[in-house]
């Protein structure tokens, strides 16, 4: 009760421009929970076999990376407001064009275009809400954030699927309802620029970083403005981690819905409900993760999650049994992503605002190289070693990938104990 009676007081305290944005970004993710979940099945349905999904995958993510480093360093020049209208509707327009497209050529094109301009919301969003709050309010707002993207990817995951289910026994082919729901999908996607349109220009404000790293002894230096190189050092160990994690989820995660339907035969019902679940158990975990924030920091926190989400993910890759599957899913799901806002928070914090577009840029095209290599790899690893083996080999990849990140995550970025902090501080 006492946190839902937080929770309320920290959602009526916010500015007009941090709900709107909430209500865009709800829009946006039901749009393209939609769109994603179904969209490499359409691709199986017009005949193509598994290693076009990766060439896809693989185009469209090298794409979006290839513009998270430009649109980066534009936010942190111009109107973020601008830039995030302008990718909502072409995104939009493009998940259109993709659901109605059927040969190679379109299909790759379309899926190109919608990557440069899906890049825009994925650099800017945690940026423009730093920009729009206090430092005190972001931990929980960037959780609150994740909590509501997440929220709406379910409900677009589990919408797409039901209503694809439904179209198939009203008389509709396979075929056409999946292009129905993605169309659909695209629609609510392209919705997105309407609350942007009422959001009001905000001026980026220059915030001195609060660093809790032993590489910095002395308070005094902690609240120094910090030079450009020490803002690099930051985000090079940043990317180094990113990149690792992405090289590993690029193996698994775009294709969880195939791993489902391939190894278990699941209806779109079934596998569209399963990995809603997932999301919905990381909601509640992100909104405790700042718990234990609070209690280890944010480091530690992060690496926590991470490392218990290892088990977890194994057991999927290795399992012949559904439930077994589906249980392990959930919890490598809700542990793995629990700590996507505690890092957000620790970037913002410790990289300079002059900086922070740049910052959340490189490190989404870090964790994109992941997912633009690695669709081939995953695909060649399924088609020649079969449905299990084939998924045995890309999860055992990643927990390698996971572990090597985490670690190195924890020794390049550690902070100093809780109670050290607090002294410093006070």
């Amino acid at each position: 009760m006492k946190f839902m009676q937080q929770t309320r007081v920290d959602i009526t305290s916010w500015s007009r421009n941090i709900k709107l944005f909430f209500l865009a970004n709800i829009l946006y993710q039901l749009g393209t929970g939609t769109f994603s979940l179904l969209y490499n099945l359409y691709i199986q349905n017009l005949g193509y076999d598994d290693s076009m999904n990766g060439r896809i995958v693989s185009i469209q993510s090298l794409a979006t990376a290839l513009m998270f480093v430009p649109i980066g360093l534009l936010g942190d020049r111009v109107s973020r407001k601008k830039l995030l209208i302008i990718g909502a509707l072409f995104s939009g327009l493009f998940f259109v064009g993709r659901s109605l497209m059927v040969s190679e050529g379109t299909l790759l094109t379309f899926a190109v275009f919608s990557g440069l301009f899906g890049a825009v919301f994925q650099v800017l969003s945690i940026p423009y809400l730093a920009q729009n709050a206090t430092k005190h309010e972001r931990l929980r707002m960037f959780s609150y954030f994740s909590s509501a993207m997440l929220a709406s990817q379910v409900l677009g995951n589990i919408g797409g699927g039901i209503i694809a289910d439904l179209l198939q026994t009203l008389g509709l082919s396979r075929l056409v309802s999946l292009q129905f729901v993605l169309v659909m999908g695209s629609i609510m996607t392209l919705s997105t620029f309407v609350p942007l349109l009422l959001l009001k220009e905000t001026k980026i404000q220059e915030e001195v970083p609060v660093i809790h790293s032993d590489e910095i002894p002395e308070p005094p230096k902690a609240v120094a403005q910090p030079t450009a190189a020490q803002d690099y050092r930051f985000i090079a160990k940043f990317v180094l981690t990113n990149l690792l994690i992405g090289f590993g989820s690029g193996l698994v995660v775009p294709y969880l819905n195939l791993y489902f339907t391939n190894r278990f035969s699941v209806s779109l019902s079934a596998m569209s409900i399963l990995i809603s679940l997932g999301q919905i158990m990381t909601i509640f975990s992100l909104l405790m993760g700042t718990l234990l924030a609070s209690k280890v920091g944010n480091v530690r926190a992060v690496v926590i999650f991470q490392l218990l989400s290892l088990p977890f993910l194994l057991l999927t890759g290795f399992t012949n049994l559904l439930w077994i599957a589906s249980i392990s899913f959930l919890f490598r799901q809700a542990l793995m992503n629990s700590a996507n806002p505690i890092q957000s928070t620790v970037m913002i914090d410790r990289v300079s605002s002059k900086r922070q577009g740049l910052a959340n840029s490189l490190m989404q095209t870090a964790f994109m190289m992941g997912w633009a290599t690695m669709g081939p790899v995953q695909s060649y690893l399924v088609i020649t070693y079969g449905s299990y083996y084939g998924y045995a080999y890309t999860f055992s990849i990643t927990g390698a990938l996971y572990v090597t990140s985490s670690l190195l995550y924890f020794l390049m970025l550690r902070e100093k104990r809780p109670a050290r902090i607090a002294t410093l501080e006070a």
